[in-house]
């Protein structure tokens, strides 16, 4: 089946939000409302509304098992998540699930990344980074160390981001490309100011996931988890990417659900490094006791490099530039282009595999 329509996508999180609460008040979904104390950008001059992430859910008391489908977990990727969560809502999703399944999805965990274009939340942290132990001691990435003045250059000069590619290629050609992707996107604690920033505390959006997550109905022994990504392979591809070991039982369930688009950080065969401090990892400890098989769904955009430069420009100027200043525009039009592909055909395919990896979901966690 090929989806044609592009309706389900928009140009504003405040539309896309408009646009799901509509959906999952026509397929008549439960909806909880988790408010920030953040704006949204301003409209003619005004401060903009509270941002929120919204939960819609539908038979979760008494559901053995419950599919969530997750979007904007980095902000800007928000675009492709909600687009595919309207687009379930609408094709009859509700209709398609089995006695005893419930169904819930979490529409713009990160509001403000997805509100303002940026990838990250308000404390510039990569919320898929966040989930760690902060009373401990923080994972140390001492290759994001070695490259940090590489990674985010103080300034946007043709000289100075030449003198860093040339860093980074360097450390490339010594070590191994993989490990490059490694250093920068791993995740690190010890640079506010750089990217994949895993934060110093957990962020509202982290302690509002958490919160969504201790809403999960005592009766759910089986948990299906998808988490809505783009930045990362071919362009229109979604890869399936599973934070388990290749032989455990999760992976195995995986591989048997999905087949195999199902590809694990651990063993190198995704398109994402080994990271730290993420939201799948966490439903281990957070739904403890219940088998859960968590994956987020990677659809890709443009190139790496395109990606990285969007990303390093983006973060200099939250940290250095201005809103408002002549670089601004082009900057925000780079990020949102990196990780929202407005194209017909990209989002053709994006509704397409969307449409099957849930109904995957739904058969797998349904045996």
């Amino acid at each position: 089946m090929t989806f044609k329509m592009s309706d389900p996508f928009s140009n504003s999180y405040a539309e896309a939000r408009a646009k799901f609460r509509a959906a999952a008040d026509r397929a008549r979904m439960g909806m909880e409302v988790y408010t920030s104390a953040l704006q949204g950008p301003s409209v003619d001059g005004k401060p903009g509304p509270l941002l929120a992430c919204d939960v819609a859910g539908h038979q979760l008391k008494g559901a053995e098992r419950v599919l969530v489908l997750q979007s904007a977990t980095h902000g800007v990727e928000g675009y492709c998540g909600s687009a595919c969560q309207t687009m379930l809502l609408d094709s009859g999703i509700i209709q398609r699930l089995p006695p005893g399944m419930g169904l819930m999805m979490i529409h713009a965990i990160n509001p403000h990344g997805f509100a303002y274009d940026r990838r990250v939340t308000e404390e510039n942290v990569d919320l898929n980074r966040n989930f760690v132990d902060f009373g401990g001691q923080l994972p140390r990435n001492a290759d994001y160390d070695l490259l940090s003045d590489a990674i985010t250059p103080p300034d946007l000069d043709p000289q100075t981001i030449r003198h860093a590619n040339d860093r980074l290629k360097d450390f490339s050609t010594q070590r191994s490309p993989a490990q490059l992707q490694a250093a920068i996107s791993r995740g690190q604690y010890h640079h506010p100011d750089g990217i994949y920033f895993g934060g110093t505390k957990p962020t509202w959006s982290r302690l509002t996931f958490e919160g969504i997550m201790g809403r999960m109905p005592d009766s759910a022994t089986k948990v299906a988890f998808i988490d809505f990504h783009t930045g990362l392979g071919p362009e229109g591809y979604g890869e399936l990417i599973i934070e388990e070991e290749p032989g455990t039982d999760a992976y195995e369930r995986a591989r048997h659900w999905y087949g195999t688009s199902v590809k694990s950080t651990l063993s190198g065969e995704s398109v994402s490094a080994q990271l730290v401090g993420t939201i799948d990892a966490s439903l281990g400890w957070l739904l403890r006791d219940r088998e859960v098989t968590a994956l987020a769904l990677e659809f890709g955009t443009v190139s790496s490099n395109e990606v990285f430069a969007a990303l390093r420009a983006d973060n200099w100027l939250s940290i250095h530039g201005r809103p408002d200043a002549p670089e601004a525009a082009e900057i925000k039009a780079r990020i949102r282009a990196a990780f929202y592909v407005e194209t017909d055909r990209w989002k053709s395919a994006i509704l397409t595999r969307a449409r099957e990896v849930v109904d995957q979901a739904i058969a797998g966690i349904g045996t």
